[in-house]
């Protein structure tokens, strides 16, 4: 302790610290603009005191994606209205809505979701009409 007391009062230990390598400049607390001194510069003509500043970063909503199902003549409507049950969360009259309106349309969508959640619900339900061998087919598009 005693080798480390004579550093710090012989001024060795200031140069160790402010220590730069060739070709860099040193930091001072003036170059820094993230930097500021609520005072202005100590009484003894040193630097003042500082506050380090960070930038606010906002985040951005996540794109939302349409899981959209496509009409066949093989499915039977009640698979359909499984599917829209289970992995949709839909009601049963809600789940029929949208089937009949797949088979008159052609196309409907069965929900708005996160990419990875809608990439999920797809996947789930191609998976489950392979099972059963259906040809019912799901994708997904930017809302």
């Amino acid at each position: 302790m005693k080798g480390l007391e004579s550093l710090i009062m012989g001024g060795m230990w200031q140069s160790h610290i402010s220590a730069v390598s060739p070709g860099q400049t040193p930091l001072r607390m003036a170059d820094d603009d993230r930097i500021r001194g609520p005072q202005g510069p100590g009484r003894d003509g040193g630097p003042g005191t500082g506050v380090i500043v960070k930038p606010k970063t906002r985040t951005k909503k996540p794109s939302m994606y349409k899981v959209l199902m496509l009409n066949d003549d093989y499915t039977p409507m009640e698979f359909v209205v499984m599917v829209l049950e289970r992995f949709f969360n839909k009601g049963h009259e809600d789940a029929t809505r949208i089937m009949l309106h797949v088979h008159q349309k052609g196309i409907g969508v069965c929900g708005v979701y996160t990419y990875e959640v809608a990439e999920t619900k797809v996947t789930q339900t191609m998976d489950l009409a392979r099972q059963h061998q259906h040809p019912l087919q799901c994708t997904l598009e930017r809302d």
